[in-house]
């Protein structure tokens, strides 16, 4: 599993970049799911985010996921590409893989890279 040590990770295994500001989902919760063939973007530049607000929509082959924002501040980007390559999730979740970006984000209930490791082991026991 890759957990880059630079992001923040929420329990809805979605990950924060807090010197960029962007977000997506992770490694671990891309695997869960399997072959993600649609990508829906929920939020647009300027809205206001709150902790726990869902951004996208994601189907799979195996399931459907709402992902939610694990901080809160103003959208100021949106990668409207992962709608036409909705596999770019799968293959590079971290960086083209980036959903949105916010700016005066403040972080709710998120872990570093060693706790949302030890997180997702307990979770697959």
């Amino acid at each position: 599993m890759n957990t880059p040590a630079n992001l923040k990770y929420a329990k809805s295994d979605e990950w924060f970049d807090p010197a960029s500001g962007a977000m997506g989902i992770t490694d671990y919760a891309q695997s869960q799911l399997s072959d993600i063939v649609f990508v829906e973007i929920l939020v647009e530049v300027g809205d206001m985010l709150e902790v726990g607000k869902a951004i996208a929509s994601v189907e799979s082959v195996k399931a459907s996921a709402e992902i939610y924002s694990p901080v809160s501040g103003k959208v100021t980007a949106v990668n409207s590409g992962l709608s036409d390559k909705p596999e770019t999730l799968n293959s590079d979740p971290f960086n083209a893989g980036w959903m949105i970006k916010v700016e005066g984000g403040k972080a709710g209930d998120v872990m570093d890279a060693a706790a949302y490791e030890k997180y997702c082991a307990e979770r697959t026991h």
